[in-house]
């Protein structure tokens, strides 16, 4: 299924674990013949340069005590995966001006992509008379996230306290985009994102 055309140089596709953000991006930058950056990885990559004690930022979960899950709250985990994320704006900010220094189009997609830092990178990108576009994914309901996880996961079994938290992030970042004035799609229907996501870039 083609997406289209889009006028953009970089295009940050945003969203929770486990709405499709990958899926879509691979899509998209097969169309465009452009160069896919898993924000993930880079994330990982400063996971195991850093250290709990000179970036505690970077380390909320990994620093604190190994417990189940299930024995924290749904607010508490989200609160870590707010801050985890905003500790990572200036990342996402050197991945996009990295990707401004050359001519190929960019896709970069993550969990942890905020619609502050998205925003801030659209400025820049103008400044340079370069285009970059910002989508965010939200899937609000658990059920479906969790059926995802299911089908990308098989072996881990339910995940439906991850999905519970997964859909919680959703409804914070989709606010947060809209506050901001970026465009939000609903995943679902997944069939007809592309051509949905095209018609919100045109």
């Amino acid at each position: 299924m083609r997406t289209g055309r889009h006028p953009w140089d970089i295009l940050l596709i945003g969203g929770a674990s486990g709405v499709g953000k990958s899926r879509l991006a691979a899509r998209v930058a097969a169309d465009r013949h452009a160069f896919t950056v898993e924000f993930d990885d880079v994330v990982a990559a400063l996971e195991a340069a850093t250290t709990p004690a000179t970036h505690p930022a970077l380390h909320q979960f990994t620093a604190r005590p190994a417990s189940a899950e299930g024995e924290r709250d749904t607010d508490r985990i989200l609160e870590l995966q707010i801050a985890t994320a905003q500790a990572l704006d200036n990342a996402l900010l050197g991945v996009v001006r990295n990707r401004l220094s050359v001519d190929m189009p960019a896709v970069v997609e993550g969990d942890y992509l905020t619609p502050r830092a998205a925003a801030q990178a659209a400025e820049e990108a103008a400044a340079l008379g370069r285009r970059l576009h910002t989508v965010f994914l939200h899937e609000g309901d658990p059920a479906r996230i969790a059926a995802n996880y299911a089908h990308r996961e098989p072996d881990l079994g339910p995940q439906t306290a991850r999905a519970t938290v997964s859909a919680a992030y959703s409804h914070w970042l989709a606010a947060q985009a809209r506050a901001h004035r970026l465009p939000v799609l609903d995943c679902h229907p997944y069939d007809t994102l592309p051509q949905r996501l095209a018609a919100a870039l045109a």
